[in-house]
């Protein structure tokens, strides 16, 4: 049975106990976070409250929360957001989880705008809106769509727009892929299209296999299928002289790049995320 929590530093300890039992990684870090986001406090406070006797409402908050870790759902779940770019982002079940590794993409495409900034952009797969917002948000000058075949994933995209003061410049569809972006074409096209083998989801980590949605994960048996499927539909949706920016799995990026070269993309370049690997594929049209 759980103890009764009537302290702060009971509190702390004992979650920090329950996460370890439940096998969760960083345990203590887990529990500030979460403990900090409950009472409303920072860590700071944290530090110097540890005596302070805690209220039922608070030690039910605090233990609903424990309870959701322990069951290896992800802090930002919990939480309702999770920082990209340095940016605050909503989320919801439909919507993967930003994450670090996609931030390569940002940085490969301002680093290929070189200055520009008047541009548009298209983001296929928007879910949050993290790519297209973060672009925006550095390109006072571009504008952009966010596409999504997901209706809730559009929902919250929406919201992260507004809520980033960026809905003047973005705009969020409903579409599979660009079946629905027929009239524009666009200076840039990111991605980050499902790319995980269909036999490789079942051996992932928890927080990712149990709460991650399906369909912004599974890419088929090769990981390639959203590949194929977008590739030979950017021509058509790219100004002359635009590009586009993939992520793509480890050990995909030659297969890519090959896809590329195959619908008529130039200049194929590769780029390696703050872990080493291979994160995005970049290509022009001629």
């Amino acid at each position: 049975m759980t103890p009764t929590v009537l302290t702060l530093d009971t509190a702390v300890r004992d979650a920090a106990r329950q996460f370890e039992d439940a096998g969760v990684d960083h345990p203590m870090l887990d529990v500030r976070i979460l403990i900090c986001h409950a009472l409303g406090i920072d860590r700071a406070r944290m530090a110097t409250s540890g005596e302070r006797m805690l209220s039922e409402e608070e030690r039910k908050t605090i233990r609903s929360m424990i309870g959701r870790r322990c069951r290896r759902e992800p802090v930002a779940r919990i939480l309702g957001r999770r920082e990209f770019w340095s940016l605050p982002f909503g989320l919801n079940e439909a919507t993967l989880e930003p994450r670090p590794d996609s931030e390569t993409i940002i940085e490969v495409t301002l680093k290929k705008l070189a200055g520009r900034q008047d541009v548009s952009i298209l983001d296929a797969g928007t879910g949050t809106g993290c790519l297209l917002l973060a672009l925006l948000h550095e390109l006072p000058q571009a504008t952009g769509v966010g596409a999504d075949v997901n209706p809730q994933a559009v929902e919250q995209a929406r919201d992260n727009a507004a809520a980033l003061g960026l809905d003047t410049r973005a705009v969020i569809r409903i579409s599979n892929w660009l079946d629905n972006i027929v009239s524009d074409r666009f200076d840039v096209i990111v991605s980050n299209p499902p790319y995980i083998q269909s036999q490789d989801i079942p051996t992932l980590m928890p927080e990712v296999r149990n709460y991650d949605p399906l369909l912004a994960m599974d890419g088929g048996s090769d990981g390639l299928d959203a590949y194929h499927a977008l590739i030979p539909q950017l021509s058509q949706r790219l100004k002359p002289g635009g590009f586009v920016v993939f992520e793509v799995g480890e050990g995909q990026a030659q297969s890519v790049g090959e896809l590329l070269t195959q619908h008529g993309f130039k200049d194929i370049s590769f780029h390696e995320d703050l872990g080493g690997i291979t994160r995005c594929v970049a290509a022009n049209i001629p």
